[in-house]
């Protein structure tokens, strides 16, 4: 299994906890829980720029 799709699976993981546990997707949203998934998405593209950059080399 490459690293890039190490990244990819623990995105999902952390997407599927912050939806049961931490209700990101509710109705009743605020400006916290929108950073919270866009910082969440910033991680998973640098992680996946780092672990190509690693493979390239």
């Amino acid at each position: 299994m490459s690293k890039t799709s190490i990244v990819i699976i623990i995105y999902i993981l952390g997407l599927i906890f912050g939806a049961l546990f931490l209700d990101i997707w509710s109705a009743e949203t605020n400006i916290l829980k929108g950073l919270l998934g866009l910082g969440w998405t910033a991680l998973l593209l640098i992680g996946i720029f780092f672990t190509e950059k690693k493979e390239k080399e």
